[in-house]
């Protein structure tokens, strides 16, 4: 019998099945020969949120969790915040390897050169009800995009694909900074093409009569780590529906749009505007014991603690708290600092938090950065969309490439009432209103 194979026994009717073992894991399809019967569909997984199931094969991000390691087509994420500019890293990401000087001035030029919008985009982001949420507008406007480029429905024309992941890349900071600029009743400032892309950002943000915006280079620099931070994290909620939908073959508009729709949601990109509010709500770094001790009899979870994947400390959180201490001597020291420090402090020494390895994790110090930059609360999701926009199109354009994907399609165990008779309306059963359900 090979070695690189399992034996299942099938203990309903004894029968044995061999099946191959690769890359430390068994085709699901292989379970389907498992039948009890002739009328037996076979053999199925059943796995919720997907924790144990690997939908695809992907060269772009290494994650050991019980390690704390993280490498972006297998250079270390230390390595790269510490030596590259994030547009270098995005090269990486796509490519996968580190572009030439000359690859990455030209890189670096297409991407610059494409982040304008058209007039008609910056009337469609003024159609926007004056508090409209940045990330709203953010996942709108970009899902618009689809109806300013056909062409972004080539999928299958490699020159095409990578002319929208460009266009995309470059454009993704002026939507972001037009949402900002529009929720808070400012006009919107175009992109200059002599700066750099994180300086570009800023710009458009920030600048008001003055007649050259000048990013402080320590900021810039810091905001530069950042979003090589969140570049890619392999396959999480919105990397998934990235793939899901890009699945179908959808333009990438569209399917970018899907996923900084999942990472809108505070479970997944807003856990560092959550972490803000208990460092708010404890107040000072004197209450923090107190703090610990209703975390652990059980009132609320502590925020910015803990991952799924990292069982260990999460090291874009060990980067992150170093370059805080870097814009804090620009910007002054943020009081929230001392409070986040002393909770990092006691749980890391307080062995409920220890068994349970609960570490800080990338959100426990990126509200607190963000917040010292002169960022809002309502924007941090849409800086760490800005980013992750790179990841979802070198994930994007690898599925587009792997010959085995298909159109996603989970299966389902039906759980719900077999065949029924038809009950006439003047025969049925009022059905009860649940509670939670408002009153007609």
């Amino acid at each position: 019998m090979p070695e690189n194979t399992l034996s299942i026994t099938d203990n309903r009717t004894n029968k044995t099945y061999t099946v191959p073992v690769e890359n430390g894991t068994i085709r699901a399809m292989d379970l389907r020969q498992i039948k009890t019967g002739p009328e037996d569909f076979g053999l199925m997984t059943y796995d919720p949120a997907y924790i144990n199931t690997a939908s695809c094969k992907s060269a772009i991000t290494y994650i050991d969790g019980d390690k704390g390691i993280l490498r972006y087509r297998g250079y270390p994420i230390e390595v790269l915040a510490e030596r590259c500019t994030f547009l270098e890293v995005a090269y990486l990401l796509m490519f996968g390897e580190l572009p030439t000087e000359k690859e990455l001035n030209s890189w670096v030029y297409d991407i610059t050169h494409h982040s304008m919008l058209h007039e008609t985009t910056k009337k469609f982001m003024e159609g926007f009800r004056y508090s409209a949420h940045p990330m709203s507008m953010f996942v709108s406007t970009i899902a618009a995009l689809s109806s300013v480029y056909p062409d972004a429905k080539l999928v299958r024309s490699p020159q095409d694909r990578m002319h929208q992941i460009i266009r995309i890349i470059g454009k993704v900071p002026s939507i972001a900074a037009m949402s900002y600029r529009h929720n808070v009743g400012f006009p919107y400032v175009y992109p200059d093409n002599d700066l750099s892309y994180t300086e570009n950002f800023m710009n458009m943000l920030w600048k008001m009569v003055e007649p050259k915006y000048v990013a402080h280079p320590a900021i810039a620099r810091a905001l530069d780590i950042l979003f090589i931070l969140h570049a890619d994290h392999e396959q999480n909620c919105s990397t998934s529906a990235m793939r899901s939908v890009g699945s179908s073959e959808t333009d990438p508009y569209l399917a970018v749009a899907s996923a900084a729709s999942a990472l809108a949601g505070p479970l997944h990109g807003g856990a560092n505007e959550e972490v803000l509010r208990m460092l708010d709500e404890i107040g000072t770094k004197d209450n923090v014991p107190a703090y610990i001790k209703r975390v652990k009899d059980g009132h609320f979870k502590l925020m910015g603690f803990g991952h799924r994947i990292y069982k260990n400390y999460d090291p874009r959180a060990k980067i992150i708290r170093w370059s805080a201490e870097q814009v804090f001597e620009v910007t002054g020291r943020n009081s929230k600092l001392d409070i986040a420090l002393e909770l990092e402090r006691i749980a890391l020494e307080d062995d409920y938090f220890v068994k349970r390895k609960l570490y800080p994790n990338v959100d426990f110090y990126s509200g607190i950065m963000y917040q010292a930059m002169g960022f809002r609360p309502e924007m941090f999701t849409v800086l760490f969309a800005i980013p992750r926009t790179a990841g979802w199109l070198a994930q994007w354009e690898e599925l587009m490439k792997d010959p085995e994907q298909k159109i996603a399609r989970p299966r389902q165990i039906y759980t719900g009432h077999g065949e029924r008779d038809f009950v006439p309306i003047d025969k049925r059963v009022p059905v009860p209103i649940p509670a939670e359900y408002p009153s007609r």
